[in-house]
C-alpha cells in the first residue's frame, strides 16, 4: 500500500508536519511505502482556469511546476493524507491551491469533464488549530470532507488536532499514539 501526505503548511516543522508524519509513521509501521510531500519546499502556482486540462487532448495541468511530480505521485497512491493548519477558519491558503490544482487531475461525475477515471483514494483529513474547541470550525470541516466526497476520494476520517497555542503537539504524549493508531488504521482497513 503507498500512502502520500501532503503538508500545506507554511512551516515545515510545525504541528501540521508533525501529525502527518506522525500518522504516515503509523501506516509505515504496518508495511505501508509512505512519502512525505512539504508545500513549504513545492513551487505549486495556483490554478488559472484556463481549462486546458480537460480540452480532450489529455495533456494535463499547462502550468509547469512541482504539481506535475505529484500528480504523478497521487496517481500512484492508495490514500493520501492531507494536512492543513486552520487559518481564518479554514484550510491554509497552501492547501487550497492544492485543492484547486486536484482540477487537472480529477473529474468526478457531477462534472461537465467527466471520465470513467475518477480518485478513488481513501483520504485522511488533518486539521491542527490554536482554539481549544475542536468543534468551533465544525461547519468547516463538514464541508470539506463533503467536497472531497464530491470529488470522489474516500474521506476516512477528518481529525482536528486543538489547542496548538497551548501546547505544541510534538510534546502532547497522548497525540503521538492516537496519529500513529490513524496511521495504521488506515493500512489494516486496507488488507484486512
Amino acid at each position: 500500500m503507498k500512502i502520500i501526505g501532503v503538508i500545506a503548511s507554511p512551516r515545515k516543522e510545525g504541528n501540521t508536519a508533525w501529525t502527518v508524519n506522525k500518522i504516515l509513521e503509523g501506516a509505515k509501521e504496518q508495511g505501508a511505502e509512505t512519502q512525505s510531500w512539504y508545500f513549504s519546499d513545492l513551487d505549486i502556482q495556483p490554478c488559472r482556469g484556463c481549462l486546458c486540462c480537460h480540452d480532450g487532448s489529455d495533456r494535463g495541468c499547462s502550468i509547469n511546476d512541482d504539481m506535475q511530480e505529484l500528480y504523478g505521485a497521487i496517481e500512484q497512491a492508495d490514500a493520501l493524507v492531507l494536512g492543513s493548519p486552520v487559518y481564518m477558519g479554514q484550510m491554509s491558503g497552501q492547501a487550497k491551491i492544492f485543492t484547486d490544482r486536484l482540477f487537472a487531475h480529477i473529474s468526478p461525475r457531477f462534472s461537465p469533464h467527466y471520465k470513467e477515471k475518477v480518485a478513488k483514494q481513501k483520504l485522511i483529513l488533518v486539521f491542527t488549530q490554536g482554539n481549544p474547541d475542536p468543534g468551533m470550525f465544525q461547519v468547516y470541516f463538514d464541508y470539506t470532507k463533503k467536497m472531497f466526497q464530491m470529488l470522489e476520494f474516500d474521506v476516512n476520517e477528518v481529525v482536528v488536532v486543538a489547542g496548538m497555542r497551548n501546547e505544541p503537539a510534538h510534546e502532547r504524549k497522548d497525540l503521538n499514539t492516537v496519529m500513529k493508531n490513524i496511521g495504521s488504521s488506515l493500512v489494516s482497513e486496507r488488507t484486512g
